[in-house]
């Protein structure tokens, strides 16, 4: 009799896990193929995961995940079409709707404390702590930055953090000399003795933790915000809506789980088996660190995060100051500035469209 019983239990969990795609189906009608483009970070887990327990399929989607090294990346394979739907940094969704229109659909978590400069213990820097006043958590003055060389992946969160720690001593990108690099060259050059300061984000942070270099500044102590956000492109959004509102759905079930639990035992296991499907090691420990810094946000928080009844919304405002920034470094022309002006790309549209109630991740 147990068994009958445990073979019932299963059939009826199978049965209750694809109700919501079978009915389609059975109709004979096909999924539909999205192309997704995202980083080996954090916010991959909502798609990584979502894949693995057949979330999309349920939504009448097939997800092909798409990897990408940094943000711009992302954002010079739009125009061929490689992807439609994904994640990117709110450094480069400006750049990303600039040049080719796309939306920001979502938040996918705040990267404020995991985008950061690092130095070797041994820079003059970490001399000083909170000289400058306002910014009590930072290290350094003016007269050890200028005129020193910064490893950076430009027009990313990390270069943001650069410069938001930069701003803080009264200097910008043109008082540093900038070398460009991808993350991990960055980390490498570093390694070998090549510049004064490293700029990275996460997992790489948790990398140069584990060296012994020194954190000196993040977005957070600079007194700045940084969000991951997920981006649509805009022909594709336009013509296909519904589509795009299913797959926020499938997002916010992932979202839901790492709100709801946190950094649980099994929660660190899944991080640590996404991170490895990519190629990447980590610890348990550095599993659990990337969990909590990475604030998530469910879809009645993001709702508000998008209202715009009294003007600008908060993530219109993230984008603009970041925009700010990218103008005052000269990697925007006033002429940028007044097209993304009206910050119409950022919006809370497809959020509204999202079928409630959100299914369970469980």
């Amino acid at each position: 009799m147990k068994k009958l019983v445990v073979v019932g239990m299963l059939v009826l969990t199978a049965v209750l896990l694809f109700s919501e795609v079978g009915a389609a189906q059975q109709a004979g009608q096909k999924l539909i193929t999205v192309n997704t483009a995202w980083m080996s970070e954090h916010e991959l887990f909502f798609a990584w995961y979502a894949h693995k327990q057949g979330f999309d399929k349920q939504e009448g989607l097939d997800m092909k995940l798409l990897n990408f090294d940094s943000g711009m990346a992302i954002a010079e394979a739009l125009p061929a079409k490689q992807w439609v739907l994904g994640a990117t940094g709110g450094v480069p969704m400006v750049v990303t709707s600039l040049r080719y229109g796309a939306y920001l659909i979502g938040i996918g978590n705040n990267e404020s404390w995991t985008n950061a400069v690092f130095v070797r213990p041994n820079n003059p820097v970490m001399k000083t702590k909170g000289g400058q006043k306002g910014y009590p958590d930072i290290y350094g003055k003016a007269e050890d930055i200028k005129g020193k060389t910064f490893l950076v992946t430009t027009v990313s969160s990390a270069h943001l953090a650069m410069a938001m720690y930069l701003r803080a001593f009264g200097l910008k990108d043109s008082d540093v000399v900038i070398k460009q690099m991808d993350q991990a060259s960055a980390v490498a050059a570093f390694d070998s003795g090549v510049g004064d300061f490293v700029c990275l984000w996460a997992p790489f942070t948790y990398t140069a933790v584990d060296k012994g270099w020194k954190e000196i500044a993040n977005i957070d102590t600079s007194k700045a915000a940084l969000p991951i956000v997920f981006v649509a492109d805009k022909d594709f959004a336009d013509k296909n809506p519904e589509v795009v509102a299913k797959f926020l759905r499938v997002m916010f079930r992932s979202i839901n789980k790492l709100k709801e639990e946190g950094a649980t035992p099994g929660n660190v296991a899944l991080f640590q088996q996404m991170y490895k499907d990519y190629g990447m090691e980590y610890t348990a420990d550095q599993a659990k660190k990337d969990i909590e810094s990475h604030p998530v946000y469910k879809l009645d928080a993001q709702l508000k995060m998008f209202d715009t009844s009294k003007g600008q919304s908060e993530v219109q405002r993230w984008e603009w100051l970041i925009a700010e920034w990218m103008h005052a470094n000269g990697r925007l022309k006033d002429a940028d500035m007044a097209k993304i002006k009206s910050m119409d790309w950022v919006t809370g549209k497809y959020l509204k469209m999202v079928q409630t109630p959100i299914p369970s991740y469980k």
